[in-house]
C-alpha cells in the first residue's frame, strides 16, 4: 500500500505555522521540509551576477491514516 504525498508551499502571506495548520486541516502530516533559493539576475562590472532574493519553503506531506 502506497502512502499519498502532496507538496505544500509556504505562501507569501502566511507563516510556517499557518502552512502546517493548513496541512493538518487537509489531513496531511509533514515528513520533509525543503528550502529552495530564488535568484535574480543583475549586472555588475559588465558581467551578469545572480543574487538570492528570497527562500521558498516547501513541505512534503503524507496522508494521515
Amino acid at each position: 500500500m502506497t502512502k499519498q504525498k502532496k507538496k505544500f508551499f509556504v505562501e507569501e502571506h502566511e507563516t510556517i505555522d499557518d502552512c502546517l495548520a493548513r496541512m493538518e486541516r487537509e489531513g496531511y502530516r509533514p515528513v520533509r521540509r525543503l528550502e529552495k533559493p530564488v535568484f535574480m539576475e543583475g549586472k555588475g562590472n559588465g558581467d551578469s551576477e545572480y543574487r538570492p532574493v528570497l527562500q521558498k519553503i516547501i513541505f512534503e506531506g503524507e496522508k494521515m491514516s
